[in-house]
């Protein structure tokens, strides 16, 4: 991915991208009047105020790769790891703190849910908007209308301001306006989880025939099958440095290795911008014990905490189970144990629990995933938890403990010969 091809330039030159943020600050404005003389009355409280305003954040640091028109590059960790950020950056909606990109051609990013839209306009002039932001003419953007609006499926919609619609519909038509306006460069980011499955997989189509087109695709997602798919390469961050580029399957295996040395238990740092938040996941066994070691007649028990700080309606808790290979194998979500809950929940502290049904499960190690939100609109808090691996005890037929048989499943199969 960093090699030029034909002597050619690079469409994306990233070079020694850092990103830094204030933390701790006050954010209450103040006159310059106002300042001064809380300086002359409380000169030792203004000190500490300017020394807690220094406190800083590295989202990024000393970034370098360069992507060859017609890549596309998956970038995948941990949340925190700075992917949103070197996005952000990558589309010119915030400046690094220090280095330089240089991009060739226009880009068209999807980043959160509603982005570049203006809420009190509606579908149809959001379209031509985003086209002139594009820096397209009126002409270019008439060709391309009623491709973007079919691929949308908003047609109903289609002269309704926007701010009326759903976060669903936002990201299809938002989704539909970026990949169809021809931008040289496309940057999508994990906003597609917030569409149904049927919608991810014509993104996922719509990506693949932009990049066969010649075009540019940055990708950033947790769903590591589709990376592994749609990808040419792959670059991990971890802890705002770029810690592997390369081949993507050779990179996701490092990742979900990384991944499966995680404890058995993980507690996570509060974060006041969530309405809810996920704060302590654990795997157990029978007995209660904390544990990510089970036999293949054992099925672990997946412990959810979290904390909702306000009144949330259509809301639920899930999990997703994915094998090494970073492919989804079920997943499954407390609205199974009883519809209502889906209706609204109360602020307060939720403990939940679900045994997850693994004795079928081929001896290997497993990542869980776990998230809050509302199904299909939005995602509060969302989190790659912990792992754990299963053993084959042979207690299906005359199988030898610790073997492995070829599989995705271990399952019981008698066989008979006929007389």
């Amino acid at each position: 991915m960093t090699a030029t091809k034909r002597n050619e330039e690079p469409i994306i030159q990233v070079k020694n991208i850092s990103k830094q943020y204030n933390i701790g600050m006050d954010r209450t404005y103040k006159t310059f009047s106002e300042s001064f003389t809380n300086a002359i009355r409380s000169p030792i409280k203004s000190l500490n105020s300017i020394r807690s305003q220094q406190d800083t954040f590295w989202a990024l640091k000393d970034i370098n790769f360069e992507v060859e028109q017609g890549e596309v590059v998956g970038i995948i960790g941990r949340n925190g790891a700075g992917k949103s950020t070197l996005l952000k950056i990558l589309s010119r909606i915030t400046t690094p703190t220090e280095g330089e990109i240089r991009l060739k051609g226009r880009v068209g990013s999807l980043l959160e849910v509603g982005t570049g839209f203006h809420p009190e306009l509606t579908g149809r002039e959001n379209i031509y908007f985003n086209g002139a932001i594009l820096g397209m003419k009126k002409k270019e953007i008439d060709d391309k209308f009623d491709e973007i609006v079919k691929f949308s499926g908003v047609e109903k919609f289609l002269d309704t301001p926007v701010k009326r619609y759903s976060s669903g519909m936002q990201v299809r038509l938002a989704f539909s306006v970026a990949a169809n306006l021809d931008p040289e460069i496309l940057v999508v980011d994990e906003v597609l989880a917030v569409g149904d499955a049927a919608f991810q997989k014509k993104c996922l189509g719509k990506m693949g025939e932009v990049a066969e087109g010649g075009r540019t695709v940055l990708f950033v997602s947790h769903n590591m099958g589709a990376v592994n798919k749609l990808c040419t390469s792959c670059i991990l961050l971890n802890s705002g440095k770029i810690q592997l580029i390369g081949h993507p399957n050779d990179i996701i295996n490092q990742y979900l290795d990384n991944l499966s040395q995680k404890s058995s238990q993980k507690r996570f740092s509060p974060n006041n911008e969530y309405k809810g938040q996920i704060f302590q996941v654990a795997l157990m066994d029978d007995e209660g014990n904390v544990t990510s070691d089970f036999p293949s007649h054992i099925d672990p028990t997946l412990e959810i905490k979290y904390i909702l700080n306000e009144k949330v309606i259509g809301f639920h808790v899930a999990c997703i189970i994915s094998n090494q290979d970073g492919y989804h194998i079920f997943s499954t979500a407390d609205t199974d144990l009883n519809p209502n809950l889906f209706d609204e929940r109360p602020p307060g502290n939720y403990c939940v629990r679900v045994k997850l049904p693994t004795k079928w499960l081929n001896t290997g190690t497993y990542n869980v995933a776990v998230g809050i939100g509302i199904a299909g609109v939005e995602t509060y808090d969302r989190q790659d938890a912990v792992a754990f691996t299963k053993h084959d005890t042979g207690d299906f037929g005359t199988a030898k403990e610790g073997s492995r048989r070829a599989g995705l499943l271990l399952i019981d199969t008698p066989w008979y010969y006929i007389p």
